[in-house]
């Protein structure tokens, strides 16, 4: 009875009406199906509200350009009437900017403002993981999608009520990156919950296409209402998220317990292994037994994670973390700045508008969204995390290095480029915080406590977070110095990531010859030593 009542007691509102509603429950494929698409909605919702600072950005300092003595490279010396000026971009040459930011360290405080969230949400990451792992993960995720909309709005009201004060900026920018903490681990927490290893990096290649999904939706929300105000640009997607936060309360089952199936969240095979019959068992009742055994599982909030300084010891978290660090600041830096580096270059032979370079900075998400999927497919069928990763992040050096040379030539170039940046870019990025962080979270070394998966994932993505705060920062005042100095930055933190992985892709590659050399009793060498691959994707 009281088992009843704790099931009832944790399950979400809506669910619980919509199963009163219907009168029977949905298998468990369905709330894979359920859990995919409210988790995707959720993260993509946090990524939107994230882009509208780096809409605005050329906005609150429009003159960056007429200051700067720095021609563009490779073209040379260019030189733009004023009357070209105006018919280019109508809101450089009407808006004074908005101060503090439209003086000459323009740059250096829109800098300082997005490594003031990213440090909060870095160092954040590493609480709301632990967090994660002991509370319960629908009404965490809740908390920070409405905490993060409000503080994302009030940055906005700042236009409305005429605030020219950089501290109070500088401070919901702050906030909102504390309450932005809570969405990562907790979003790879519930996934990994209900998901086992098979397909695990396709599954969630595909699936963080949220984050690209997130970026080209705040990219374009934020761009359709700056002529009514650039606060609209943070009211608008701060809006978005809160909304989206009342529905991951209202339908969210973070654990497949918390809706009557136990034994799901285990990290042995019985969740590939499912028959279509024990999964259609669960239209007959609230309650279905998926495995059966003395110790029942309890659901949110009933387990104990793991410590962060215990989680780092599992084999890959530091490598990964560390790699992940260099990986996220050439992306976020993408993320925060190709906006701004558009409108302030020249492509094909004139200058774009706030608007227009922050709807084309959208296709370097669309690259990122196929970089995801196709880094998690290639490391699934090579069963090769780190060596998958490390190849894309080198093959980010040169496409890099040829958006940079041959980007200005025209538009279509341009786009081309983009897209294939994206791609490398985004994809170990992408692979890295999904897929490996799920499969580190459920190690088995862990012996079974899956509640490590939001403390692994709060170590990687936190460490990948305060490379994500460096890297707009230093943009910040490279910057000023030209935008060679930044490529130079961006490529030369790329193979450091590769590097940093060096380790791990040696070991893969070592694993693979030892399975191709057949045993003198006809199995594989490291079947019959024993040995298991580090990121094994069959468990």
């Amino acid at each position: 009875m009281s088992r009843d009542s704790n099931t009832r007691r944790r399950i979400p509102p809506g669910i619980f009406l919509i199963k009163s509603v219907r009168g029977k429950d949905w298998t468990l494929k369905s709330y894979r199906y359920i859990i995919l698409l409210l988790t995707f909605i959720a993260y993509a919702s946090y990524h939107a509200s994230r882009k509208p600072s780096s809409i605005v950005k050329s906005v609150f300092y429009p003159e960056s350009l007429k200051n700067s003595k720095v021609n563009p490279w490779p073209v040379g010396n260019v030189f733009i009437k004023e009357e070209e000026f105006v018919s280019f971009d109508r809101n450089r040459v009407e808006s004074q900017g908005w101060y503090p930011f439209n003086q000459s360290d323009g740059t250096s405080k829109l800098g300082e403002i997005d490594v003031a969230f990213l440090a909060c949400y870095s160092s954040g990451m590493y609480v709301a993981g632990h967090l994660g792992d002991t509370l319960d993960l629908r009404l965490f995720l809740t908390t920070g999608m409405i905490g993060s909309g409000i503080f994302v709005g009030l940055f906005g009201m700042g236009y409305f009520w005429n605030i020219h004060v950089f501290w109070f900026f500088l401070s919901m920018q702050m906030v909102a990156g504390l309450f932005q903490a809570t969405g990562w681990p907790s979003v790879v927490a519930v996934v990994g919950n209900w998901f086992g290893k098979r397909k695990r990096g396709l599954i969630m290649g595909i699936w963080n296409a949220h984050t690209s999904v997130g970026n080209i939706s705040g990219s374009l929300l934020a761009a359709a209402v700056l002529d009514y105000g650039w606060g609209w640009s943070f009211i608008v997607p701060g809006a978005l998220i809160a909304s989206a936060g009342v529905l991951v309360y209202l339908l969210l089952p973070a654990y497949p317990e918390d809706i009557g199936f136990s034994g799901v969240t285990d990290s042995s095979p019985n969740l590939e292994s499912l028959s279509q019959a024990e999964e259609d068992r669960t239209q007959k009742g609230p309650v279905v037994k998926v495995e059966k055994s003395s110790g029942i599982k309890e659901g949110s909030g009933s387990r104990t994670g793991i410590g962060l300084f215990e989680a780092c010891f599992i084999p890959g978290v530091i490598p990964f973390a560390l790699c992940l660090f260099f990986s996220k600041l050439v992306a976020y830096t993408f993320l925060y700045w190709l906006p701004f580096y558009l409108s302030q270059t020249e492509i094909g032979g004139e200058y774009m508008s706030v608007k227009s370079a922050g709807n084309l900075s959208t296709l370097f998400d669309v690259g990122g969204i196929a970089g995801g999927i196709l880094a998690g497919y290639i490391s699934d069928k090579l069963n090769a995390r780190a060596t998958t990763a490390a190849t894309f992040m080198l093959a980010a050096i040169p496409s890099m290095l040829l958006y940079r040379t041959y980007g200005s030539f025209s538009r279509t170039i341009n786009i081309l480029l983009m897209v294939v940046a994206g791609l490398f870019v985004n994809g170990p990025y992408a692979l890295i915080t999904t897929a490996v962080s799920a499969d580190l979270g459920t190690h088995s070394s862990l012996r079974g406590d899956s509640r490590a998966l939001a403390t692994v994932t709060a170590i990687i993505d936190g460490t990948g977070s305060v490379g994500a705060a460096l890297g707009p920062l230093i943009t910040g005042f490279l910057s000023s110095k030209g935008w060679d100095v930044v490529f130079i930055m961006l490529m030369g933190g790329a193979l450091i990531a590769s590097l940093l992985l060096s380790h791990l892709v040696i070991a893969e590659f070592t694993e693979r010859s030892h399975k191709s050399v057949p045993s003198s009793h006809g199995q594989q060498t490291d079947e019959a030593t024993g040995s298991q691959p580090l990121l094994s994707n069959q468990r």
